[in-house]
């Protein structure tokens, strides 16, 4: 069902677009983790599974995953998970299928998915369809593309999509194409370079993509590409490093990549980082953080920057782990 990786067209890297820092990130992502108390961390504790998701997929990519304890990571997101199946961002916060596709994401990077009461975790995510194909995101019912894209990503994972009604998921996502050929968040909602990844992602994964406009999707998110090389989510607005992902992975799952200048974007990723302390914020000189460190470095995997693992552009997760999840 999943489609494979597109391979680019080949990129020569200069010294002129900069280097990537990578004992420097490595160094940033171990010290947000150490920090427990501080103003950042407090406001940030309700997402503390995206984070871990983020911090240790980049530690992944950059080829130091083997520094961590995956036991400890392991026991603390088991704390996270609710009677329900689903798990919350933090200990004592309520379960999310936003927060639940996060933790699968950070067992499969461990290979601990055997971990998983799978049974328990499916039936929390098929539960939350609705009966038009749309998922709902917890118990309170908002909707959003966002969740039929991780419902049908972390069902896949699980190798448990049979259990959501995969039609009406796909007819959903579909209705929710606009004239330009991107997608919004509902039927009629503003086409979002955020959303288009989740709903190319998710018709990726479910062998859907001829339902997608290849060539004007692809005009509208070579678009995004701004004089600066950054990609920003929609007309007029700022480049932003997290769009080199969300761009990016929309147009290599539908081979539109050789739309935009590669060589532009390295060089704007690059210059995001914090060549001293570590960590990729969203623009140069801008403070950094662990979600845009992310997203840079996965943006720079995507355009096969140097001594960086592949990463698959539907499921937003190392190539290995991928193959070793589908292909054992």
């Amino acid at each position: 069902m999943r489609q494979e990786q597109i391979k680019n067209p080949t990129l020569h890297f200069s010294r002129d677009m900069g280097e990537i820092v990578t004992e420097k990130h490595v160094q940033y992502i171990f010290s947000v983790e150490k920090r427990k108390d501080d103003f950042i961390s407090v406001a940030m504790e309700y997402l503390r599974m995206n984070g871990a998701y983020w911090g240790l997929t980049t530690l992944d990519l950059l080829g130091k995953l083997d520094a961590v304890d995956a036991d400890e990571v392991v026991s603390w997101i088991m704390k996270c998970q609710h009677e329900s199946g689903g798990f919350g961002g933090n200990i004592g916060h309520d379960p999310h299928i936003l927060y639940t596709l996060s933790a699968v994401q950070v067992f499969a990077l461990f290979n601990k998915l055997n971990v998983l009461d799978v049974e328990k975790v499916t039936n929390y995510i098929a539960g939350l369809q609705n009966e038009d194909g749309s998922f709902s995101g917890d118990e309170w019912g908002e909707v959003d593309t966002r969740f039929s894209y991780i419902a049908i990503c972390c069902l896949s994972i699980l190798h448990h999509l049979n259990k959501i009604n995969v039609e009406k998921a796909v007819s959903y996502i579909v209705s929710c194409k606009n004239l330009d050929g991107g997608f919004g968040c509902t039927p009629g909602g503003e086409s979002h370079a955020g959303q288009i990844f989740c709903c190319v992602g998710a018709l990726a994964i479910t062998g859907s993509l001829h339902h997608i406009d290849k060539d004007l999707l692809g005009w509208w998110l070579c678009e995004r590409q701004v004089k600066a090389g950054g990609l920003n989510g929609r007309p007029e607005k700022l480049p932003d490093v997290c769009y080199s992902w969300w761009v990016l992975s929309s147009l290599i799952m539908i081979d539109r990549v050789h739309w935009i200048s590669k060589e532009k974007l390295v060089k704007f990723i690059l210059d995001c980082q914090d060549t001293e302390n570590g960590g990729i914020s969203d623009r140069p000189d801008d403070a950094v953080d662990v979600y845009h460190t992310f997203f840079g470095v996965a943006g720079l995997s995507l355009l096969e920057y140097p001594g960086l693992k592949a990463i698959d552009p539907a499921y937003a997760l190392p190539v290995d782990v991928i193959n070793r999840i589908f292909f054992g």
